[in-house]
């Protein structure tokens, strides 16, 4: 799972839980797997991020990679910048581990990159 998807999932669908976002994780194996880098797509995508989302996410997996802190200003036109974030939304990736709901506790698991997000019939 790439952090960039991290970043839009919730648990919403479970009971008791009104936001449900961010998810916490829990990482057993991580991987860095290349993707060509487009910055007009980087670009794009930044301004409907949650970018303290996004920078505790690569912490928590240990790939901050330079990643700064706050989004740069004028990041449009800094390739710097828009490399970092290319490397963190879509290089680093959560194969297996498991999404925490941040409301109840309740645990989704990361297996071969998917996470299944299919709560007990109980819970929803």
């Amino acid at each position: 799972m790439k952090l960039l998807t991290h970043n839009f999932m919730t648990s919403k669908c479970l009971k008791r839980v009104n936001i449900g976002f961010p998810l916490g994780i829990v990482a057993k194996e991580v991987q860095e797997i290349k993707v060509d880098f487009n910055s007009e797509f980087i670009s794009r995508m930044i301004p409907k991020l949650d970018w303290d989302v996004l920078y505790t996410a690569a912490e928590t997996l240990g790939h901050l990679s330079g990643l700064p802190k706050t989004v740069a200003p004028q990041f449009e036109n800094d390739q710097e910048f828009l490399k970092k974030a290319h490397h963190v939304l879509l290089e680093v990736e959560l194969v297996s581990g498991e999404l925490v709901c941040p409301e109840t506790g309740v645990t989704f698991p990361v297996s071969d990159g998917i996470p299944n997000m299919l709560a007990n019939e109980d819970e929803v």
